[in-house]
């Protein structure tokens, strides 16, 4: 019987002529004051390789409130290798990443972080290491995040280790979204259509051999990040939801728990009234803190339920990724 549902990708053919040999993709959100250093770094990297022939710079403003798209079109008048995507509203950084990946042409991709805290200069490295060192893709993780509150690290190291216990993949601690792939690679990410997506654990459930290159936390050029606690969280269970069904598991066991601990309780109550011993009733706090616990656990359960069957809605509906409202 063949085996159904699968994606078989070999070397990749040839790129159409003048397709350039590079693409690098910038996700953009009220990234005003970071574009033209972030330009600059790109070009003083870049335009010294003899190993990149040309290249094409993509920046996707995902619904920035500022002038962020005017900043980039100023570039783009001046510098053909320059190309945009505007979104008709901000759909969040993933679909940013889909956006970029989907415009590209190059037969190498590298996605970066407009703040500079990808840092350009790994580049060449990380190109040399997928095109001549048997790599289909290299990624770039932190290795300390000096400079950061410690209350942001405290709880970014939460999120890698909820990962590494709850999830299904290999979500490497630190781990950026800068990363540089063959074309093949990237072809492959584009064909999952999943409406929820967590690049983070998409990158290695595709599997292909990565190499990684760490290097010390750098701090923002410019502006303010767009991650707070809460959004940091969402991500998380967005992350643990897409990739895991543990928190289902974990739900059926604190029910099978609650369970066997009321039978033993009922166990006990029908023992000491066959033995003749009075059950005395101590008051409310008891019995209300018993139903409050059971009650949460209840609402704990559904509550996940809840998630996975949003997820599952969403997935239904089929819409867009994100809605394009000019580009180059």
């Amino acid at each position: 019987m063949p085996v159904q549902n699968a994606l078989r990708y070999g070397t990749g053919g040839d790129l159409p002529d003048g397709s350039p040999s590079l693409s690098v993709v910038v996700p953009c959100f009220n990234e005003e004051s970071s574009i033209k250093p972030l330009y600059g770094e790109v070009l003083r990297v870049l335009e010294g390789e003899a190993d990149v022939r040309d290249f094409e710079l993509i920046f996707v403003d995902d619904g920035s409130k500022d002038a962020t798209l005017a900043a980039v079109k100023k570039y783009a008048a001046l510098d053909s290798r320059v190309h945009y995507i505007s979104f008709s509203r901000n759909f969040g950084k993933e679909a940013a990443l889909l956006a970029g990946l989907a415009g590209s042409a190059g037969g190498y991709v590298v996605t970066l972080d407009a703040d500079l805290q990808d840092p350009p200069a790994l580049i060449p490295e990380m190109l040399a290491a997928v095109r001549g060192g048997g790599f289909d893709c290299a990624a770039a993780r932190r290795v300390t995040r000096k400079g950061e509150p410690p209350v942001r690290s405290l709880f970014a190291r939460c999120f890698y280790w909820m990962m590494a216990k709850f999830a299904d993949i290999d979500v490497v601690d630190g781990a950026r979204d800068f990363r540089l792939m063959s074309r093949v690679y990237v072809d492959v990410i584009l064909s999952l259509e999943e409406r929820n997506r967590f690049s983070k654990g998409i990158f290695p459930w595709i599997g292909f051999r990565t190499k990684w290159f760490e290097y010390e936390n750098i701090e923002r050029g410019s502006g303010k990040t767009k991650w707070s606690f809460w959004r940091l969280v969402i991500y998380a269970l967005d992350g643990i939801l897409a990739f895991s069904s543990k928190p289902l598991a974990i739900a059926s066991v604190l029910g099978i728990l609650l369970f066997l601990a009321s039978l033993v309780l009922i166990s006990w109550i029908v023992i000491e009234k066959l033995m003749g011993h009075t059950v005395n009733v101590y008051g409310w706090a008891s019995t209300v803190c018993i139903i409050l616990f059971t009650s949460g656990i209840q609402l704990f359960s559904v509550g996940i339920l809840g998630q996975y069957l949003a997820k599952t809605y969403t997935e239904v509906k089929r819409r867009p990724h994100y809605i394009v409202r000019e580009a180059s």
